[in-house]
């Protein structure tokens, strides 16, 4: 995929040389950032990641997602905390959708924070279906969870993909 510029939007690949400004965003918008060590190793395994920037040129979120076998699994959606509420999560879903239509991938599926509310309605709007829950799966803050750790909610989203195509 080379550069797509949609709606004073530009959509690009994720490369190493964008990672200090994704570090940057994810640092800005998790508790629990991802490390620079597993952006290198989704792009070195070569799993579809797309950076969006504005028409000033600023990075304004990302998305990393692993194909499997008619499947794709959303890694992490982002969108920086200062261009939120603007539609660019649904754009970076809907660039995510269209590559499982190109890979054939029937399914979408992605684990999300059980507190994080906002993403979890974006998803059900969007079409997502809660499909179950795995315990512990996330680090928190022992303020919130005595555990250490927080459940996420398995949502899926029925794409078409191979049945669509036969």
């Amino acid at each position: 995929m080379s550069a797509v510029l949609r709606d004073k939007r530009l959509l690009l690949p994720m490369g190493i040389t964008q990672l200090d400004a994704v570090l940057e965003i994810e640092r800005q918008a998790y508790e629990f950032p991802w490390t620079h060590g597993n952006f290198i190793d989704s792009i070195a395994a070569g799993y579809v990641a797309r950076v969006i920037y504005g028409e000033r040129g600023e990075m304004m979120g990302y998305f990393i997602a692993m194909p499997g076998v008619d499947e794709m699994h959303l890694l992490n959606l982002t969108v920086a905390p200062a261009f939120q509420h603007q539609g660019h999560a649904r754009f970076l879903l809907d660039e995510l959708v269209g590559v499982c239509h190109e890979r054939r991938a029937a399914q979408l599926w992605l684990e999300v924070r059980q507190s994080n509310e906002r993403a979890r309605a974006l998803y059900l709007r969007y079409g997502f279906k809660a499909i179950g829950t795995r315990r512990g799966y996330y680090p928190a803050s022992r303020s919130t969870h005595p555990s250490g750790r927080e459940d996420a909610a398995v949502m899926s989203l029925l794409v078409g993909g191979v049945d669509a195509l036969e």
